[in-house]
């Protein structure tokens, strides 16, 4: 019954500050955007400048801006009104800047309005202000606490820009870095007892790399796993779910194994993390021979949990091994001048081969890797049996040329001597 009061208190918050806020707001849209226009005077830019107040963060490129929503489109006035007390007052609605937990709704007045950003950006979702609300950020602002992230935190305010523009806080390649100015401050996240090493493990991780050194904007960041304007923490049931946006098969896999079944806790951070996950190897299934294989910290060395991991690890090498003898002899088929394009073909279809393998041992189910591993042993040696004739074909010309040459050596000396012989004949008999 808390959850279900506390929805309704939402929704009634932001529709009592909606209702009182129309108004004032329809008036200052109307006048924001005339005072965007070129020959519109905006008296409050003019006096900000002058007296060097402008806000902290303001750009022009601001997307109300350029949609022609200015400073009163917000804050109201009359941007027409050089007089600071007429074009400040009430009866020219002028409504200042909003409390903190007032922001959600403030926001609303227009991005809950489905006609108004209709004419705007026809796309764009209207239930950010509901979806807030029903965050950890949103529930904790609705119980008074000011320390939580709200609209402004994570947009800015006077340099908004559309997501896709690089410039913008909520581009992909800087969500990181908006999330990491409250997540990162250790004072701040005592408070909650959360963890504010988030995006130092994040920048290390193969998807931090990915993201922030090679400027991958198709991996995965904050608000690919906690969401946007609902963010909230994942939980165990969900996390396999959210991960399995990007990596479907191995959802899939792990959702029909023995191991999902016999663990409900078990879910895809329990070995590969979360904010640091590395890029897996081969080793985390090594429980012979390797002690930091990941299947040992919860299985002990012999028994069947790392019995199964390693004859998975045997599979994945027996394949492996193949493949990059058939890629040494390929680069000697290339090097020697050979036809090389169907051995080529045969070592893709061997590296796909691997790849299914390893996405398979989500299964836990050594057969399904095994029927792959037989299936890509066969497809390597195929490639290394076409190399090896191609290799012995470039030797057997090479040997071919060198015979000839000597043939041809041999050739050219005897009709020398012949000519010589004759030569001397000829002379002789004069």
């Amino acid at each position: 019954m808390k959850k279900t009061y506390q929805t309704h208190f939402n929704e009634l918050r932001v529709t009592v500050v909606s209702i009182i806020l129309l108004p004032f707001c329809l008036a200052a849209q109307d006048k924001g955007a005339k005072s965007s226009d070129s020959n519109t005077i905006n008296t409050c830019v003019e006096c900000h400048e002058t007296l060097e107040m402008m806000p902290e963060g303001y750009s022009a490129g601001d997307i109300h801006q350029k949609s022609g929503i200015s400073c009163s489109g917000c804050h109201g006035g009359d941007p027409t009104n050089y007089d600071k007390d007429e074009s400040m007052s009430k009866k020219a609605g002028y409504i200042g800047l909003p409390k903190r937990q007032d922001i959600p709704a403030f926001c609303g007045r227009c991005h809950s309005h489905i006609d108004f950003m209709r004419t705007f950006r026809p796309r764009i979702a209207t239930d950010q202000v509901d979806q807030y609300y029903q965050s950890v950020h949103g529930k904790k602002l609705a119980q008074g606490d000011k320390n939580v992230a709200e609209c402004a935190s994570c947009h800015s305010s006077h340099a908004i820009m559309p997501a896709d523009d690089p410039r913008s806080t909520t581009h992909a390649l800087n969500i990181p870095k908006t999330c990491k100015q409250c997540h990162s401050n250790g004072k701040l996240m005592d408070q909650y007892g959360i963890p504010h090493d988030q995006y130092d493990k994040y920048a290390a991780s193969v998807h931090g790399k990915a993201l922030l050194e090679k400027k991958d904007t198709g991996v995965a960041t904050c608000n690919d796993c906690h969401g946007n304007h609902a963010a909230t923490p994942p939980d165990a049931e969900s996390v396999s779910n959210i991960c399995g946006t990007c990596h479907l098969n191995n959802m899939n896999l792990f959702k029909s194994s023995q191991m999902a079944a016999d663990f409900d806790i078990h879910s895809c951070q329990e070995c590969h993390g979360n904010h640091d996950i590395q890029k897996p190897t081969d080793q985390m299934l090594n429980t012979a021979s390797n002690e930091e294989a990941i299947c040992l910290e919860c299985h002990t060395a012999g028994d069947e949990g790392a019995s199964t991991a390693n004859t998975m690890y045997q599979d994945i090498q027996g394949v492996d091994s193949l493949y990059a003898l058939a890629k040494t002899k390929l680069t000697a088929s290339k090097t020697s001048g050979m036809n090389f394009s169907e051995i080529d073909y045969q070592i893709q279809q061997t590296r796909q081969n691997l790849i299914q393998m390893r996405t398979l041992i989500h299964s836990f189910d050594t057969s399904q890797v095994n029927a792959k591993s037989v299936e890509g042993i066969k497809i390597a040696r195929e490639a290394i049996h076409l190399a090896d004739l191609e290799i012995q074909e470039y030797h057997n010309r090479r040997w071919g040329f060198g015979v000839s040459v000597i043939a041809l050596v041999i050739l050219a000396l005897a009709v020398y001597l012949k000519i010589r012989e004759r030569n001397e004949l000829v002379k002789n008999s004069r």
